[in-house]
């Protein structure tokens, strides 16, 4: 016997559709859901940070809006306060978002037949935290269909949390001082590090790994997180070495 569902496919093909792509659009949204609360306080923060250093709220939202990094906006208002030129805020910001680079590298095989209006609209909402929902959905259901909508449905819920962190962060910035100093950030890192250690499989990725977080401690001191840009260069350095010597060994 065919189950209902699947006779409501057949006599209601439009209808069907729609609600299967509803269903991975939520779905998507609520397996993102604990990521985004832990990026949460990191968005509070940001708005605190940029209020504590002057920036207007109209900046402080373009930047969430069409910047969408945090990590890279953080970096960017530490280096505005500290008078840096902009060709370094600008350089040392591409050199953050390397990685997204190599994140749509990851996904191009499953969305290369997408739209390229879709692919570039997605692309600009591809986060650390989409990126290990939607990688991890692939891992489990690699032949089920619908990963646009709930690509969508992840991007759409984090870059509204994080608008909506940004502006609360910059009304209680100005409400509640030191606000940006609570340490509520530490929430993000906790998130992050438990993005990237269920990836570290090869060698190579440990190695990254390990070798991104020493030098990140001995040049901690560096000037204007000259030391962080140096660190990422030097890890992805290390990590396609060992990934072409482990290729050639092969």
């Amino acid at each position: 016997m065919r189950s209902p569902l699947f006779m409501m496919g057949r006599c209601f093909p439009e209808t069907y559709l729609m609600n299967y792509r509803t269903r991975q659009f939520w779905l998507g949204a609520l397996e993102t859901l604990p990521l985004i609360l832990a990026a949460f306080p990191f968005g509070i923060v940001f708005g605190a940070l940029a209020n504590s250093n002057g920036l207007t709220f109209a900046i402080t939202a373009g930047m969430s809006s069409m910047v969408f990094a945090g990590a890279s906006q953080f970096i960017a208002i530490t280096l505005l306060a500290n008078g840096t030129a902009l060709p370094v805020i600008v350089l040392t910001v591409f050199i953050i978002n390397l990685r997204q680079m190599l994140y749509s590298a990851n996904l191009m095989h499953h969305v290369a037949h997408w739209p390229r209006f879709v692919r570039a609209v997605l692309a600009f909402w591809l986060t650390d935290e989409t990126f290990a929902t939607v990688s991890d959905r692939i891992n489990r259901h690699p032949e089920e269909p619908g990963l646009r909508w709930f690509y969508l449905g992840s991007a759409l819920f984090m870059y509204s949390f994080w608008l909506f962190s940004t502006i609360l962060g910059y009304t209680l910035g100005s409400q509640i001082p030191g606000l940006s100093d609570w340490g509520l950030d530490v929430a993000m890192i906790v998130a992050l590090v438990g993005i990237v250690t269920p990836a570290l499989k090869l060698r190579a990725d440990w190695a990254c790994a390990a070798v991104a977080f020493i030098s990140s401690l001995l040049t901690f001191d560096w000037p204007q997180q000259s030391g962080l840009l140096f660190s990422s260069i030097l890890a992805i350095c290390v990590g396609m070495l060992l990934s072409r010597s482990g290729k050639t060994n092969e």
